[in-house]
């Protein structure tokens, strides 16, 4: 405990050397879970969507145009969220966005089971990805910057292994509710809305990140909550000293924070994360939204379509799990470009596969290394910035990259007329190949100090 004497303010950089240094805490237990919980949610949202077309199809008669605009408007809702939320974040604060998404994707879930056609529901899913959309960046850089240094990268990819989670429970709800009787995709999105007024109670109770409080000057708050970690290490804070000044934030306005993206010491790093983040978008949701309607459209009925999609999911939690060893071993870009790698490779054996037991082992290799991948891009996108600017860089890295995926789930269609699955994966694999030569042009933080201006 500190000392009652000790009452000068700590410093910016003393709070975050104090928060690098300590040992993984049951705090940092719980803000990793209560932050996972609306990762899984998003992943459920967009899992479910994918079984939830494939029925809306047979059941509603729906062009394959339609429903991938059922797929896209979500997808336009992520891209104006993440671009807001991260800006909110940064003016803000952390933990009043993360619950507010919650709430909005909540509601608007809930209300899609009621719908009685395509209109209201396009209308809702564009409410249900503004709310997810502005959750996942803010949720990186929260956790990022509680995380101590020499763990960060690994505690953002379990953080992002939650997304398998959601993804599985998706794909379970998919096989065993919806093809049960008409309603059964009424059912499933009223599931997906139950967890989110429990995620959104737990995420009230987290405290706001100290780094945060730290750059808007309140230092005193933000020490209490370092305080608090540290006695629950066990550990003793250093000897305080005094409050730096403020204008070691480098953007202080929302016009700055934009602008500072391509000031010449980040336009490198902002460009190439883009391309990565476009990439990677594009390949992933024009892949796993259609499977399982492509795998019904191969001949197979929506049992066993689902079924398999349910296996192929399975093999992203080991993905994750590699990736979060891989990533403190190697580094991020390694680790990244390697898994966007093994991605191109196994897209294009999927889209030319033609056993039951290729589509599946090509399916499941997919899924390994493009969410090893995921898990590795979204350690990397917050450590690239600054406080000032991180929820604003990562919001807009992600928003930017839902541009793709709004255009993805309509290209599909017209792709598959155009070559069928192997010209269809063959673009996937292009994408995850610039990807991955893009990589190269971000910074490695790895085991480094955030930087705190």
């Amino acid at each position: 405990m500190k000392s009652m004497a000790n009452t000068a303010l700590p410093s910016r950089s003393s709070l975050a050397e104090r928060l690098d240094v300590l040992p993984f805490t049951r705090r940092h237990l719980r803000l990793l879970t209560g932050s996972g919980l609306g990762w899984a949610l998003d992943a459920m949202d967009v899992g479910l969507i994918s079984f939830i077309l494939a029925a809306l199809t047979q059941q509603w008669g729906l062009t394959k145009g339609e429903a991938g605009w059922i797929a896209s408007v979500g997808f336009l809702g992520m891209a104006i969220g993440a671009t807001l939320g991260g800006l909110l974040a940064d003016r803000f604060g952390r933990r009043q966005v993360f619950a507010i998404t919650l709430l909005v994707y909540g509601i608007a879930t809930g209300a899609s089971a009621l719908v009685g056609g395509l209109a209201m529901l396009l209308l809702l899913r564009f409410f249900v990805g503004l709310g997810l959309g502005a959750e996942l960046p803010v949720a990186s850089t929260y956790v990022s910057e509680f995380a101590p240094s020499r763990i960060r990268g690994r505690l953002i990819v379990i953080l992002e292994a939650f997304w398998a989670l959601g993804w599985t429970a998706a794909a379970v709800i998919g096989f065993l509710v919806i093809p049960a009787s008409d309603d059964g995709w009424r059912w499933a999105f009223a599931l997906g809305a139950i967890p989110a007024v429990y995620a959104m109670f737990v995420r009230w109770g987290m405290p706001e990140s100290p780094r945060w409080l730290a750059s808007r000057g309140r230092i005193a708050e933000a020490d209490r909550i370092v305080s608090a970690f540290e006695a629950d290490a066990g550990a003793v804070s250093g000897p305080a000293i005094r409050k730096e000044p403020a204008s070691r934030t480098i953007a202080a306005t929302t016009r700055a924070r934009l602008a500072t993206l391509w000031n010449p010491e980040f336009r490198v790093r902002t460009l190439c994360l883009w391309v990565v983040w476009l990439g990677v978008n594009f390949a992933y949701y024009g892949a796993f939204i259609w499977i399982p309607s492509i795998l019904v459209d191969a001949g197979f009925d929506l049992v066993t379509s689902f079924g398999y999609t349910l296996i192929i999911t399975l093999a992203q939690l080991p993905g994750y799990a590699v990736a979060a060893w891989l990533i403190e071993v190697w580094g991020r870009r390694l680790t990244l470009s390697l898994f966007l790698v093994g991605s191109a490779v196994s897209a294009v054996f999927f889209g030319t596969a033609d056993t039951e037991g290729a589509i599946i082992a090509a399916g499941m290799a997919l899924s390994f290394f493009n969410l090893g991948a995921w898990g590795a891009l979204y350690a990397v996108t917050p450590e690239i910035y600054p406080t000032s600017l991180r929820g604003t860089g990562a919001g807009w890295a992600a928003g930017v990259g839902r541009i793709a995926s709004i255009i993805a789930p309509l290209s599909v269609p017209v792709m598959l007329v155009a070559g069928g699955a192997p010209l269809l994966f063959a673009v996937f694999g292009l994408c995850f190949v610039g990807a991955a030569a893009a990589a190269w042009g971000l910074v490695d933080r790895g085991g480094v100090a955030l930087d705190d201006r």
